[in-house]
């Protein structure tokens, strides 16, 4: 029979269910899912809490979550201004809904990453 292998604390996945800023990383993505129903404000707030936090997870594990919801803040904020100016145009509809699938794929991903114990990966 093979030993089974050894996983120190800090890489066990369900170890890392227990810090204290994966909390504050899971309800920045409920706060981004939510921004959709909202009209954006939970966003908002969601990356306020995320600059507020940053020093306090500086290099854990879930410093890139916050990272990565911070950029996913900012680009989708971008691309969903200029989705504004340009509808009538007919074009800014498309840009609305392309930034809208990405900004659904990144929640989702980093959320899945989140729950595994990992950082997001660009792909």
């Amino acid at each position: 029979m093979s030993e089974p292998e050894y996983i120190p604390a800090n890489e066990d996945p369900l170890a890392r269910r227990e810090e204290p800023g994966r909390n504050l990383a899971v309800l920045v993505y409920i706060l981004q899912a939510l921004s959709f129903f909202v009209g954006g404000i939970t966003g908002l707030a969601g990356v306020i809490i995320n600059y507020v936090k940053l020093d306090d997870i500086k290099n854990t594990w879930i410093e890139p979550h916050f990272r990565w919801q911070i950029r996913t803040f900012w680009i989708g904020l971008l691309w969903t201004v200029v989705g504004i100016v340009t509808t009538p145009l007919i074009i800014g509809w498309f840009v609305l809904l392309g930034i809208s699938i990405w900004i659904i794929y990144r929640i989702v991903k980093g959320a899945l990453a989140l729950n595994e114990g990992k950082a997001p990966q660009v792909p």
